[in-house]
């Protein structure tokens, strides 16, 4: 008799243990979210590779060993135009590049929507808004700007001499697409660069971008 409930309490402990293992097994679910950069292995910047405006394919990994900017833009956004219109992105642009910083412009519109660039009007980009960025990237699915969760335009990331994001988010503290508010901005691009070129940590690593949604295939009207 003994001998029976035994063999019954261990055969019900068995039964609970087993109840328990299942229902804590999480439950995989696929995610249509995009991975943050950040969120990114030990914060490395993913790689990629696009097409440029001249048609020659360029990669991050091209620039290893290098600093990197890259800005999201859409030159038909009041908030790019505030940047732009001012000549205060283009005096970054230069500031940056004479010391040998990267800088990568991407445009993620798709195509039929605010933005979008090709051909010989991508060819035309730079001297019509004399810009003074390395290579105007074209990203027309939106993969790239996807995959570092960029969200609008104006967006920044500044990615280090070992491919690590040191900086993500909005260009400056002042949300607005008025030029006059450039004025005591708190630039937070330069920022970091004046951190790296002085050997110290970013001391702003992420700052809340703000601007124009960014033209994803997905915002097309069918």
């Amino acid at each position: 008799m003994i001998r029976r409930l035994t063999l019954a309490a261990v055969a019900t402990l068995t039964l609970a243990a087993c109840q328990q293992q299942e229902a804590a097994a999480p439950v995989e679910t696929a995610s249509t979210e995009p991975t943050p950069a950040a969120a990114t292995q030990e914060g490395m910047a993913p790689a990629f590779t696009l097409v440029d405006a001249e048609g020659t394919q360029r990669s991050l990994a091209d620039f290893r060993g290098k600093t990197v900017v890259l800005e999201w833009t859409n030159e038909g956004c009041p908030y790019v135009q505030k940047h732009y219109g001012a000549g205060a992105m283009q005096a970054l642009q230069r500031e940056a590049t004479g010391g040998g910083v990267v800088w990568l412009t991407i445009v993620s519109s798709a195509p039929g929507t605010q933005g979008f660039v090709e051909g010989e009007t991508a060819r035309a980009f730079k001297a019509k808004h004399d810009g003074a960025w390395t290579h105007l990237l074209l990203d027309p699915t939106g993969e790239v700007g996807k995959l570092y969760d960029a969200k609008t335009t104006p967006d920044m990331r500044v990615i280090d001499p070992q491919g690590r994001i040191v900086f993500e988010g909005g260009i400056d503290d002042r949300p607005t697409n008025k030029p006059e508010d450039l004025e005591g901005a708190t630039n937070f691009v330069r920022a970091a660069l004046t951190d790296m070129e002085a050997g110290r940590p970013v001391q702003t690593r992420f700052a809340q971008p703000y601007g124009c949604s960014i033209k994803y295939p997905e915002t097309v009207e069918g």
